[in-house]
């Protein structure tokens, strides 16, 4: 872990140290999960912080390392000053509603909160375009350093990524999370995903983390071309399966 961090940290620095910042945020969102009562609809209002905090730190320090393969033409500096700065408000106002118990997402209840709320899609929307940007640019440059399994691997994450990233568009235009019921509630331990009705938040976890299980399960377990498109295909069709699931109404895992 030592060398990752190190080796990180000599690749990217800025997000490296962004990346660090919202693991630390995340311990002490977590920590006030177990030391607060302020709850959203029936959830302890610290949950979501720890887990947006904890997914962010995973993307910033997963693109850092992507992003030190690609050539010196490519402007690292504003990518990464992109990423901290809209992320980091996404983050922020967040956990700032979360301290007022407040919801921060599909809270429209006034013109200020609308505005806030559009800034937080505009801001993922920008973050998710710059992702498939640097997509594009490990399908067009050549990466002879790489093992062709592990570069494929990259590439099909960061397509996963960015399809069900943008799926957040399915939950924004509902004004739900929840679909065949009303938000809120005890959920799965943690992840907090609905047990009773469709919950379009699984699909969006599985395909986004596809960034770090592909070329992980790639790099060190597949080690073979074949096997990463096989097994990207078998993931893909799991993230898609969830999400039709959801849309039909229907709970991920029903306890």
């Amino acid at each position: 872990m030592r060398y990752f961090l190190e080796t990180l940290k000599s690749r990217n620095e800025t997000l490296f140290i962004f990346g660090l910042v919202c693991l630390l945020a995340s311990l002490l969102f977590f920590y006030l999960t177990k030391t607060t009562q302020t709850q959203v609809m029936g959830v302890n209002a610290w949950f979501k912080p720890f887990k947006f905090a904890l997914s962010i730190a995973i993307y910033a320090w997963t693109i850092a390392w992507f992003v030190a393969y690609l050539p010196a033409s490519f402007n690292a500096r504003l990518f990464n000053w992109s990423v901290v700065v809209l992320l980091g408000f996404e983050l922020i106002y967040i956990a700032l509603q979360a301290g007022r118990g407040q919801l921060s997402h599909y809270n429209v209840s006034s013109p200020l909160y609308s505005f806030l709320y559009f800034l937080m899609a505009l801001a993922a929307t920008i973050v998710t375009l710059w992702t498939a940007y640097i997509g594009i640019l490990f399908f067009l440059y050549q990466f002879p350093e790489l093992p062709a399994y592990y570069l494929w691997a990259i590439r099909i994450g960061i397509i996963f990524f960015v399809i069900f990233s943008l799926e957040g568009f399915v939950m924004g235009s509902r004004m739900t999370h929840t679909i065949g019921g009303a938000d809120g509630g005890q959920g799965l331990p943690l992840l907090n995903w609905n047990t009773k009705y469709g919950d379009p938040r699984v699909a969006h976890f599985i395909g986004m983390h596809a960034l770090q299980v592909l070329p992980l399960l790639s790099y060190y377990l597949l080690r073979n071309v074949k096997l990463t498109f096989i097994v990207g295909l078998f993931y893909g069709l799991l993230a898609f399966f969830t999400l039709w699931q959801a849309l039909q109404g229907k709970p991920f895992y029903k306890f």
